[in-house]
């Protein structure tokens, strides 16, 4: 068996890290969910590089990004379980 294509730090995350080379749309993806030792899956709606974020489930545009337990910024669009969440669609509340 493989590892996960992604990692989610808590149940909490709204989006989880993408840990393998390739995800392609249409790919199921597998996470581990590492507080609770759990796998979760969901299909790519897009191709995610490596390091990049992954949504959980479905985030409207304002929604609060959660990763690894922080607060990361808000979505300035809709993003679909399984979009690749990044600075297309998020930015810092900071500035």
């Amino acid at each position: 068996m493989s590892g996960p294509d992604f990692l989610v730090h808590s149940t909490e995350d709204t989006v989880g890290v993408v840990v393998v080379e390739t995800v392609t749309a249409g790919n199921d993806l597998t996470g581990l969910i590492m507080d609770k030792d759990e796998s979760v899956t969901i299909k790519a709606v897009d191709d995610i590089p490596l390091g990049h974020k992954v949504a959980m489930s479905a985030i409207s545009n304002g929604d609060t990004i959660i990763k690894y337990g922080h607060d990361i910024g808000k979505a300035v669009a809709d993003i679909p379980v399984g979009g690749h969440a990044h600075t297309q669609n998020i930015k810092t509340k900071k500035w």
